[in-house]
């Protein structure tokens, strides 16, 4: 290996570890492949026995039961419960929306009015200059606001990535808004489930993209640390000076 290739192939670690810094904490804040898992289950189930016998309570009911079930298995093996507590508000809302209306399709409201609303969140942040998505991923990069002022690679990153989430989640609430009012209610289901993971893939996908091109995050958990530390020494090293630090032990030899 020559001295020239030494630095490359620092380089090319230091970006490899970079994404796989930023693939887990795009897996840590979106849940993984188990919180896709828990967020498409209950909604399948409601439409699969609805489908069968058009019953909306036993539907509501299963659908609920199972999106419990998913949150004691994970308090049971001590996991992360946001995403599956999530679901089961998602679901509840849902549930109780039909039972209401005794609409099936009202199942499906809570969650479509969530996502445009968070479609409208993504771009209305993005014009401000504070990218959601930034303000998400910033605490699991331990990076926190520090990309707004201080890392603008990582601040046009984040803007590029709640672009797409917030225009990938209108062109799916332009979908399903229309098949709502219009559709059929067991067709509307199957759409709506089938539109659950890629979009959302798609989405991570180019988050992924963006935040892999981007410089790496200021880690401000660490500069404080350091900061603390150098305070500590400054301050042992003045009271040294002073004279007020005490003298070192002296130890006796054994006879």
């Amino acid at each position: 290996m020559t001295s020239l290739d030494k630095p490359t192939e620092d380089a090319q670690d230091a970006q490899q570890d970079a994404r796989a810094v930023t693939e887990a904490a795009l897996f840590e804040a979106f849940g993984g492949v188990r919180g896709m898992v828990e967020t498409v289950v209950p909604g399948l189930l409601f439409v699969t026995i609805f489908t069968i016998n058009k019953d909306l309570h036993w539907a509501a009911i299963a659908a609920l039961a199972v999106s419990l079930l998913l949150v004691v298995v994970r308090l049971v093996r001590r996991d992360t419960v946001k995403h599956a507590f999530s679901g089961v508000f998602g679901v509840a809302f849902g549930v109780v929306f039909a039972m209401m209306t005794g609409n099936a399709k009202d199942f499906y409201l809570p969650g479509m009015l969530y996502t445009l609303g968070l479609a409208v969140a993504y771009i209305v942040t993005t014009l401000a200059g504070v990218p959601l998505i930034g303000l998400m991923l910033g605490p699991v990069f331990k990076e926190n606001l520090s990309w707004r002022t201080r890392n603008p690679g990582r601040k046009q990153a984040y803007t590029k990535a709640s672009w797409a989430w917030g225009l990938i989640m209108l062109a799916k609430c332009a979908v399903l808004f229309p098949l709502y009012w219009w559709g059929d209610t067991t067709q509307f289901g199957w759409v709506l489930i089938a539109l659950k993971i890629p979009p959302f893939l798609l989405a991570v996908w180019l988050t992924w993209v963006f935040l892999a091109k981007a410089p790496p995050p200021i880690d401000v958990f660490a500069e404080m640390e350091a900061e603390e530390q150098a305070e500590k020494e400054r301050k042992a090293a003045l009271a040294q000076e002073r004279g007020d630090a005490p003298a070192p032990a002296r130890h006796r030899r054994g006879v």
